[in-house]
């Protein structure tokens, strides 16, 4: 696995050690997918470096042979890979969109990475309450932010607010945002408005680590 791709986004004028930032994408769509693209370029505007990757099923997109998501062991492994190919685990954050931040939740602590950002946790499958996906979750120890929307499919506030999470985890909760943060017209509430405060709330985790 020491074959990673990296699709890096910088600061216009990055400071010395300024923080690095590594995501990976969701099930269904790729490290530079409109989501993807807008946080990447917003937090690279707000000051952090950031280096997107894909897992294995992901990139066999370019040769035209994508299947289904990597099973798990895979997909741990893709982490560790990617964590060891920017440097090590010292001075950096992992995290993603959906399965790539539930994936990194999965290796933080054992890798010793200095924090971690979910973007859009799957807390469970959509229509499928009862199949959780937080046992690992209760005891984590490494500093994390995540950010949901109230009305996300895989983990609305009601949800959640159930849930035994480890005091080391802080969600953002954007109102009546869904997996992508997206709210509904009527709410009041703007897509655009809903990641300028993912942004600002991811860089300013990152920062303060």
């Amino acid at each position: 696995m020491s074959d990673v791709d990296f699709l890096f986004d910088d600061p216009e004028k990055p400071a010395r050690g300024a923080p690095l930032v590594a995501l990976a994408h969701g099930a269904g769509a790729a490290m530079d997918s409109p989501f993807m693209n807008a946080m990447a370029k917003g937090l690279a505007e707000a000051g952090v470096r950031v280096a997107r990757f894909e897992f294995p099923y992901m990139r066999a997109r370019r040769t035209g042979r994508r299947g289904p998501p990597d099973r798990e062991p895979v997909l741990r492994d893709s982490w560790k890979a990617a964590i060891a190919a920017l440097g090590g685990p010292e001075r950096l954050v992992i995290g993603g969109k959906s399965m790539g931040g539930r994936m990194a939740s999965l290796v933080a602590d054992e890798t010793g990475v200095r924090g971690l950002v979910c973007l859009g946790y799957p807390f469970h499958p959509p229509g499928q309450p009862e199949k959780l996906r937080t046992a690992h979750l209760a005891g984590l120890r490494t500093p994390t932010l995540i950010v949901q929307g109230t009305r996300d499919a895989l983990g609305s506030r009601a949800d959640v607010d159930g849930y035994q999470l480890s005091p080391h985890i802080h969600i953002l909760w954007l109102e009546d945002g869904d997996h992508s943060f997206k709210p509904r017209a009527a709410s009041g509430h703007t897509e655009r408005g809903h990641l300028a405060a993912a942004v600002a709330a991811v860089a300013g985790f990152v920062k303060g680590l």
